[in-house]
């Protein structure tokens, strides 16, 4: 069941995307009069699932969920129609249309990309608000959840003041400015301290557990108590407070307690249905309890005393500024994320992936919530993937119509085809690249 409800939010999302995209290149094409000749969902190679002629336009469903497609006459495009590019160009084609209406048509699909994605996050604002956790929360620190986060020089209980220069308000914020910084400003034991970090951050976290390598200090509190283990007496949700007299408030603190205290046997109390119980707990000789520890959530943070999570809701005209703010805060840092990726020092292209990650994305339960924050995320990178000046993309019909429109001289036919060649290839080798990524991360578990 879990497997259908990540493939239909996939799904879901994709569609939605794709007829969205190629919307913003139909209906200008119609506004200028200019024909189009399909509109199609997914790519339709050799048969379709699904297809209708309405007037002009045969409207469709292609077996093939790699993307969509309008074929729009008298353009070379992907479907490489030399026949009829080598007839008179019609005053319905494409072709035949001033260098500014192609110019708007080329980029309304990437226009539309980042306008619902900015609605995405006014309608989120104004439905779900925001809950936050302010840096100021972490008196005692974060929690440092990774070997990577130790190489780094991190230690738990730091206290992350700024990134690169920039002070955090919310600590949400921190893990993904990390992962694109130089610095961090710390302080540790009271005292300020830099942190400097290698170019290759990324690559060292990809390389890293499948977890974030920072988080927020939670309590120990019993998830899976295993069949070895010999401290039956406790059950889950059980919260350990001290053991032995020493307060245990963390559990980063039980588990470096029972690491120097092996195979050995202490008083403990513990915290069970809102009442503090006395109970025994055994460490074994590998210095551990034989217990998972469970995520603790929001509610039991604030009930504990440990975090006091904020909370900000919005009125629908309130909402525009919020959400416009948050989805030029993606685009910023989907930018940064390509950056990143196209210099090879950094590792990040290591960890670029294909349908398979995006999939991965959605949750296993429904979330609405969830579910359109992502479409707005994918929405931008959708947007920004089809700028680059590649041409068979967006981007690359758009440097050649800007190179016509200040030059005064339109690039030929047959350059064109052969540049929509090249960039057709270089699709196919981005797109086999990243799915490789994919298949080559399933096999080593990373």
């Amino acid at each position: 069941m879990e497997i259908v409800i990540k493939l239909s939010q996939f799904l879901l999302s994709l569609s939605l995307l794709i007829i969205l995209h190629e919307l913003g290149h139909f209906i200008p094409s119609k506004i200028f009069k200019t024909r189009v000749e399909k509109f199609y969902l997914f790519f339709d190679v050799k048969y379709s699932l699904f297809k209708k002629k309405i007037g002009e336009t045969e409207y469709g469903i292609g077996w093939l969920p790699l993307g969509g497609y309008v074929k729009i006459s008298g353009m070379i495009d992907e479907s490489m129609d030399k026949e009829q590019m080598a007839l008179p160009p019609q005053p319905w084609e494409f072709r035949s249309k001033p260098a500014w209406q192609r110019l708007i048509i080329m980029l309304g699909g990437v226009f539309v990309n980042f306008i619902l994605a900015f609605i995405i996050y006014i309608g989120m604002a104004f439905a779900y608000g925001d809950m936050y956790l302010n840096n100021s929360e972490l008196k005692d620190g974060i929690a440092v959840t990774s070997s990577v986060g130790e190489e780094l020089g991190l230690k738990t209980g730091d206290k992350i003041i700024a990134v690169d220069g920039e002070k955090i308000a919310h600590f949400d914020e921190i893990p993904m400015k990390l992962l694109f910084s130089k610095s961090a400003l710390i302080v540790r034991d009271g005292t300020e301290q830099t942190l400097n970090f290698p170019v290759d951050l990324i690559d060292k976290v990809l390389k890293g557990e499948k977890r974030p390598f920072i988080g927020i200090r939670e309590p120990f509190m019993v998830g899976k108590i295993s069949d070895s283990s010999s401290n039956k007496a406790l059950e889950p949700k059980d919260v350990i407070q001290s053991i032995n007299g020493v307060p245990t408030k963390y559990a980063d603190q039980v588990v470096a307690f029972a690491k120097t205290n092996k195979n050995q046997t202490f008083d403990a109390v513990i915290l069970r249905d809102e009442k503090e119980v006395p109970i025994k707990i055994n460490i074994n000789k590998e210095g551990k309890l034989g217990i998972h520890a469970a995520s603790v959530g929001v509610k039991s943070l604030e009930k504990l005393g440990l975090y006091k999570f904020s909370t900000q809701e919005y009125g629908f005209f309130e909402s525009f500024p919020v959400g416009i703010e948050k989805g030029t805060n993606q685009l910023v840092g989907y930018g940064k994320q390509l950056k990143a990726i196209f210099n090879p020092d950094t590792g990040a292209y290591k960890g670029v992936g294909g349908f398979k990650a995006i999939f991965d994305i959605f949750p296993s339960t429904w979330s609405w919530e969830v579910f359109w924050n992502i479409t707005a995320l994918l929405s931008i990178m959708l947007g920004v993937m089809n700028l680059l000046p590649i041409p068979a993309l967006d981007g690359g019909h758009v440097i050649f119509l800007l190179y016509e429109m200040i030059s005064g001289r339109k690039p030929s036919d047959k350059f064109l085809e052969n540049a929509q060649m090249v960039g057709f290839f270089l699709l196919i080798t981005l797109l086999l690249f990243a799915n490789g990524n994919d298949i080559y991360k399933a096999i080593v578990g990373k």
